[in-house]
């Protein structure tokens, strides 16, 4: 599998690069490069992966990321295998810190930009109508040229820096320890875990898939994921349950079942610990902000 550190390139002769991306998947490789991301779904559902954060998402998120944060969008493979050939729709800008210049950021009208860029290193989702609000700029930001492009991305980049709605995902304590080759071997545990999650993963098949020891897979993965291999299955399977109680409407048991849960009293204590409240209570919750 190709890795690729630098996705983005920006061009010398460019401030910054907005793409509209209409494709089958997005790309699923765990990479990191050192632009800035800010990134928008407008069509498509599956699991992000973002640092030590994992998550669903679905259209309309809408997440800033910091330099050389590790990230993986990667799509349902039902969605995919409906037959859509966009499956997967989105905008996503690119720019270096040096996009406003050291000048600027160094003066008190930086400040609040300045602790924008330091809250994007753990990546932030935007939230309430605050990402109402730049939901619509992203939209209208490939339409800009020129300087007014620019003026529309600092437009951007300052309603950010005044809003309260920004959740930060990956955990304080969280550092890219990765390599070139790292992200490989971990793009290969990511596919084979979204692939085989509904079964038990015993730790001896993913160290075989990645020529360790199951105590060397263990530490490797504890070290570079911020948790442990188990942790990560039930974040997993979780956020799959959670994708079937609301797009599905199943009821609590048959969800936990689908996800690879073979009791309901661990399904329960895993889904109260991953997102701190129940099954049900996390569908009435998604009901009442329909």
């Amino acid at each position: 599998m190709k890795t690729a550190l630098q996705k983005s390139p920006i061009p010398k002769t460019h401030a910054f690069v907005v793409q509209v991306l209409k494709q089958t998947i997005f790309d699923p490789n765990w990479h990191f490069h050192p632009e800035y991301q800010l990134f928008m779904v407008l069509n498509g559902e599956g699991t992000r992966f973002i640092g030590d954060h994992v998550k669903s998402f679905q259209p309309g998120d809408i997440t800033f990321l910091g330099p050389d944060l590790p990230h993986l969008w990667r799509s349902d493979n039902l969605k995919v295998s409906s037959g859509n050939r966009n499956c997967a729709e989105g905008i996503v800008i690119y720019f270096n810190e040096n996009f406003i210049g050291d000048t600027l950021l160094d003066k008190e009208e930086g400040i609040l930009l300045r602790k924008l860029f330091r809250k994007s290193l753990r990546g932030c989702d935007v939230t309430g109508d605050t990402a109402k609000l730049i939901g619509k700029m992203i939209l209208n930001l490939p339409s800009l040229e020129g300087f007014d492009a620019v003026l529309g991305l600092m437009h951007i980049l300052n309603k950010l820096s005044k809003t309260d709605n920004l959740n930060p995902l990956a955990s304080v304590g969280y550092t890219n320890t990765l390599k070139e080759g790292d992200t490989e071997r971990m793009n290969k545990v990511y596919a084979y875990v979204m692939k085989h999650f509904q079964r038990k993963i015993p730790i001896a098949e993913l160290a075989a898939l990645t020529n360790m020891t199951p105590t060397s897979f263990s530490r490797y993965f504890k070290i570079h994921a911020n948790k442990t291999f188990s942790e990560f299955v039930s974040e997993i399977r979780i956020g799959h349950a959670c994708k079937l109680l609301i797009e599905r409407k199943m009821n609590a048991s048959r969800a936990g079942y689908e996800s690879g849960f073979k009791t309901m009293s661990n399904f329960n204590k895993q889904f109260k610990t991953i997102t701190n409240t129940t099954p049900l209570d996390y569908k009435r919750r998604y009901e009442n902000t329909k």
